[in-house]
């Protein structure tokens, strides 16, 4: 039938579109982590910031996480667009555990924020269905 769709110029459902009822209701926080310093110091690099993974975030989400490079830019309080190499954190857990979860999420923040001294860390959340 798939192909007789394919065939008849009618796009064809992929991924999760096909399997509605697969999946267990899930929280999806993505945590986005600048690297610039307010003192001129050197940004954090990379070993810094993966030895912060190590440190914080991998205790707290043991079972796994998404880390993602990415550019950011933001405007900052004099009105200029500040441009930054950053990290994307993506987590995945039961929409059940969302409350508990979200306390180690914010411990997470406030510990980069005062270790590196960044004015915030920015973070989204989303409700998704997953499966593993």
């Amino acid at each position: 039938m798939l192909l007789a769709l394919l065939g008849a110029g009618i796009p064809a459902l992929v991924g999760a579109a096909l399997h509605t009822d697969v999946g267990e209701p899930y929280q999806e926080t993505r945590l986005y982590f600048g690297t610039e310093r307010p003192d001129g110091r050197p940004a954090v690099g990379e070993r810094e910031f993966m030895g912060f993974l190590d440190r914080e975030i991998t205790p707290a989400f043991p079972e796994g996480l998404t880390v993602q490079d990415g550019h950011g830019q933001w405007r900052g309080r004099n009105g200029a667009i500040v441009r930054e190499v950053s990290y994307e954190v993506v987590l995945l857990y039961p929409e059940k555990e969302a409350d508990e979860r979200g306390m180690r999420v914010e411990r997470i923040r406030r510990a980069y924020e005062e270790r590196f001294q960044q004015d915030s860390v920015g973070r989204s959340d989303d409700q998704v269905t997953a499966e593993f």
